[in-house]
């Protein structure tokens, strides 16, 4: 098996987004399709491998945020399968909720940003099931269901090696990982939970769309929660202050920014973890998850 990591350069930074294109026994598979904005730079990498995207007839998603599945109706296009969890896959199918909810944020911003995002036909759409196995060469990839960041997320396994998608957090470089929070499904008693789901794995390496390869499983993991909880306990007295989100924004890059100061990132590296992981969406993120969790108590 040959995993080959595809930077997309977005928005001209480096190590933010990154796709995974597997060679197994002649047959092509991608993890990951990245924003349809990156197309073209994801294509031409795939090129200069020495493939030809148009034989990629398998991609496994590991949630539909734009970063990470905006793209994928490209390769849909030329015949390939779309693997998503179910919740997700009716996003796939008619996108246009989905692109209408990002296009409200962004604004005009949205389409240097992410491009566009057509539909995909139902039968192309396959709706993976917690611990579904599916087939890729002489290997299984397993999809292992991994809420948190998102309620239709999963995590992809093949042998020791695990594709984290979002739930594994953002680390670039030598940088800290820190955990994106975006609205609307942030919940965090979830999110440790599937960071225990990937702990009990037997996978030694995970894959990190933003940005590469962890090895130190069980260190990366518990630094992820401890900021995680760090996070939510920031943010929880501007919630019961009922702080307006554009008021706390940029206390929370503040404060975000001097954690990577104080791990040595210089101003270069700040904007890789601000474009991978924008600080006011978390902070919606953040102030929806009180929300909900201070309703339901």
């Amino acid at each position: 098996m040959n995993i080959y990591t595809i930077d997309l350069s977005f928005q001209s930074h480096k190590d933010t987004i990154a796709c995974f294109l597997l060679e197994i026994n002649n047959e092509l598979a991608l993890i990951e399709s990245g924003p349809d904005s990156t197309f073209e730079q994801l294509t031409a990498a795939i090129a200069d491998l020495g493939f030809d995207y148009r034989n990629i007839k398998k991609v496994f998603l590991t949630h539909i945020h734009l970063d990470h599945a905006g793209g994928a109706w490209r390769f849909a296009d030329h015949g390939a399968t779309i693997y998503v969890h179910p919740l997700g896959a009716k996003h796939m199918e008619n996108p246009e909720k989905l692109y209408n909810s990002a296009k409200r944020i962004y604004q005009d911003d949205m389409e240097r940003l992410w491009g566009a995002m057509n539909p995909i036909a139902n039968d192309q759409i396959v709706s993976v099931e917690n611990g579904e196995s599916f087939e890729i060469g002489d290997k299984k990839i397993v999809g292992w269901h991994t809420p948190g960041h998102a309620i239709h997320h999963i995590a992809w396994q093949i042998d020791e090696k695990l594709w984290t998608g979002d739930v594994a957090g953002v680390k670039i470089k030598n940088g800290p990982v820190v955990p994106p929070c975006p609205p609307p499904d942030i919940n965090i008693e979830q999110w440790f939970e599937s960071i225990d789901i990937i702990n009990n794995l037997p996978v030694n390496e995970l894959y990190l769309t933003h940005f590469g390869i962890i090895k130190n499983k069980e260190a990366h993991l518990e630094k992820l929660k401890l900021i995680l909880e760090d996070w939510k306990n920031w943010m929880y007295p501007y919630f019961e202050a009922n702080t307006a989100a554009e008021e706390i924004i940029p206390e929370f890059i503040k404060y975000c920014n001097a954690n990577l100061i104080k791990n040595g990132l210089n101003a270069e590296e700040i904007a890789c973890y601000e474009s991978a992981n924008p600080a006011f969406m978390s902070v919606g993120g953040l102030l929806r998850y009180w929300k909900i969790k201070t309703t339901v108590s």
